[in-house]
């Protein structure tokens, strides 16, 4: 009787790790756990860019990361410091409010 009960739990414990490994990960579900923008470029690519992401800081990365997609479908990552960057910024945030 005791010998089953160590098994049952220990395939339970087993199937549940398995569940929380494979079928419940964060990142599947869209739930980034880290920075997305390793590099950023800091050149002049405005004409170039279809639409912009700003990403502001959260509770897994501390930085803003501002993502461009470019008219290519290529996405790249701006350096939010760029002074090019920070005028389209501007200009995203001003046409969100009107």
């Amino acid at each position: 009787m005791r010998n089953s009960r160590v098994i049952v739990s220990a395939i339970v414990v087993l199937l549940a790790s398995l569940a929380i490994s494979e079928g419940m990960s964060l990142s599947s579900l869209g739930v980034e756990l880290h920075c997305r923008c390793i590099m950023t470029e800091s050149k002049h690519i405005g004409s170039r860019i279809a639409k912009a992401e700003l990403i502001p800081p959260n509770p897994h990365c501390d930085k803003t990361e501002i993502i461009a997609t470019l008219k290519t479908g290529e996405q790249v990552c701006l350096d939010p410091e760029a002074l090019w960057v920070k005028k389209v910024i501007q200009r995203i945030m001003s046409s969100k409010k009107q």
